[in-house]
């Protein structure tokens, strides 16, 4: 059913089951909001959604339409309600804008102060709550939570993890961890999602630019930086450039710039992870073992996931070590000993679009003797803080550099580990390759892209029929692991990621972060692969010298002590 009605004079066809919000943003209008996301829709609890109907102020994420509507949305009654709303926020939040995460445009709150023209005139310091160091991956602030309730939504509705609650007690709000818990004492997965979609600074990242800067500037240190596939196409939002346009160039010109002794791509370890994820494969199918479906292991919040809440299938896991962790050991072993650099001498940093990778770089499984395999890892925006801070213009940076030799180049395959699919087509790619003497000509596996929540397909390779699944976000998992665990569906082989779209769609993204955006990333990173002349992982060169000169084989017993991990049963946190 649609409805005609006016909107700021103009009359306008309406349906019945959109919000007056919706179809303001459809025309272009702008109405601030602090608790709608377009992930999420309302959590109808700011208000500052305010439009005059009728004379009436009405909130307009939760109003639909009706006969006769004269809808005004720039009255003064309404920017008299909005600036009271922002002021009784900003009489309970914290005055150090200077300092925090969110202060360079990413703070929805600071963005339509401005807007509104109101000043935080609170020069009292109201901190009530100590800040919650407790997770390796995500600071959480409630001095300057607004209790827009987003992260309780993402967490519950999107992920399917509910670690977020509102409580209530003298009427007052707040928003807690379940069971009175810090955040790293809870079955969080530091997917970071509910990072991006907080309008204030109440949850960011862990800092580690301040770190990292110091070390660039002081450090005796031989510094080697990777750089995940997805950051390729993201990072370049952060200063103007459409996304997915693939700034690969500029970001090696950057890091040059900011004293990296060598840099690397983390596409050649994928391509090293295929080499061994799909040889794992092959041995499982081989053997016909209990321990199918094989799941992947790159996405270290599926990991926590796993060992967190579902500790029966850790044994389904592969075994191998995530592409960063993967390159970290290699830096620390192959590296070292093939350029005659101590390990310990040698740091090494990572840039990922991924919160939950910071805390699998300090596992205990992913060190020896007490040296990391990863020393630092930084997120996509934190490493746009970075360059930001050290007055490099990126956008002219040159278009024609490339990595460094030796642990720099990767296929195409690898470079799309950063969409959900990647992982699997990837995979497929060298393990038909291996099954069926390379007569399959197939690259391409176009059904496990995309958005969906589950995409599953049955694969022949040569005599063999497999059944594989792509699963997308963490929320789509516990309903197919639920099914597995009661023998309703079977797979041989499933990638999880913790995030939707993959790790385009990372905790440490850039934000905003809507669909449409999301689509455009992804489809920059697939048009790399169909122009690229290497879309193999086992065709890699660099891989290829990999084993012949060093660890032989994949898995073998060399490739295993440095490339494969164990996991554990975490479910008592």
């Amino acid at each position: 059913m649609n409805f005609q009605i006016e909107i700021d004079g103009v009359l306008t066809d309406i349906e019945s089951t959109q919000t007056l919000l919706e179809k303001c943003k459809e025309l272009g209008i702008n109405i601030p909001t602090l608790c709608h996301h377009e992930d999420l829709g309302s959590q109808k609890v700011c208000g500052i959604c305010v439009i005059e109907c009728n004379g009436e102020l009405l909130k307009s994420c939760e109003t639909y339409p009706q006969e006769n509507m004269i809808i005004k949305t720039k009255t003064p009654k309404i920017i008299e309600k909005r600036e009271k709303i922002l002021k009784d926020i900003m009489e309970n939040h914290p005055n150090d804008c200077l300092t925090c995460e969110k202060s360079k445009g990413d703070c929805e709150l600071q963005n339509i102060s401005f807007e509104y023209n109101i000043v935080n005139r609170n020069l009292v310091d109201i901190r009530k709550y100590e800040i919650d160091n407790s997770s390796s991956g995500i600071t959480r602030n409630m001095n300057k939570c607004i209790l827009c309730e987003r992260c309780v939504a993402i967490c519950k509705e999107v992920q399917g993890l509910g670690i977020y609650e509102v409580i209530e007690a003298d009427g007052v709000k707040e928003i807690v961890i379940k069971d009175g818990k810090l955040l790293g004492e809870s079955k969080c997965v530091s997917c970071g999602q509910c990072i991006k979609i907080c309008p204030v600074g109440a949850l960011t990242e862990k800092n580690s630019v301040t770190e990292l800067n110091r070390l660039l500037k002081n450090s005796q240190k031989h510094i080697v930086v990777q750089m995940a596939p997805a950051i390729k196409h993201t990072i370049g939002e952060e200063f103007f450039i459409t996304p997915g346009v693939d700034v690969t160039s500029k970001m090696v010109g950057a890091l040059k710039k900011l004293g990296f002794d060598k840099v690397f791509s983390t596409d050649f370890s994928a391509d090293v992870t295929i080499m061994e994820e799909g040889t794992e494969l092959i041995e499982r199918l081989m053997k016909g073992d209990r321990e199918l479906p094989m799941f992947t292991s790159c996405c270290p919040g599926w990991v926590n996931y796993v060992e967190k809440s579902y500790p029966n299938f850790i044994k389904n896991l592969s075994s191998c070590k995530s592409p960063q962790q993967m390159f970290g050991a290699l830096a620390k072993s192959y590296y070292s000993n093939t350029l005659n650099i101590p390990k310990e001498d040698i740091y090494v940093v990572s840039i990922m679009p991924c919160t939950a990778k910071k805390g699998e770089s300090e596992r205990i499984e992913m060190q020896e003797n007490g040296i990391r395999d990863v020393d630092l890892v930084i997120t996509t925006r934190e490493f746009a803080k970075l360059i930001k801070m050290n007055n490099i213009d990126f956008n002219s940076l040159p278009d024609d550099l490339t990595y460094d030799s030796f642990m720099g180049l990767g296929s195409s395959a690898g470079r799309i580990f950063g969409s959900s699919g990647g992982v699997m087509e990837a995979a497929l790619r060298t393990v038909s390759h291996i099954l069926t003497d390379g007569q399959l000509k197939q690259i391409e596996f176009k059904t496990l892209r995309g958005f969906e929540n589950v995409k599953s397909a049955e694969i022949i390779l040569g005599e063999r029929k497999i059944k594989v699944a792509v699963i997308n976000g963490i929320g789509s998992a516990k309903k197919v692991l639920d099914a597995i665990e009661k023998n309703k569906i079977y797979f041989d082989f499933i990638e999880v990621m913790a995030c939707y779209g993959g790790c385009i769609s990372g905790g440490g993204a850039p934000i905003p972060d809507s669909l449409e955006v999301r689509k455009s990333r992804m489809k920059g990173m697939y048009l790399f692969d169909s122009n690229s002349t290497l879309r193999k992982s086992h065709e890699n060169i660099e891989v290829i010298n990999l084993y012949k000169n060093y660890l032989k084989e994949p898995c073998g017993h060399k490739s295993h002590h440095i490339l494969h991990t164990t996991y554990s049963n975490k479910t008592k946190v």
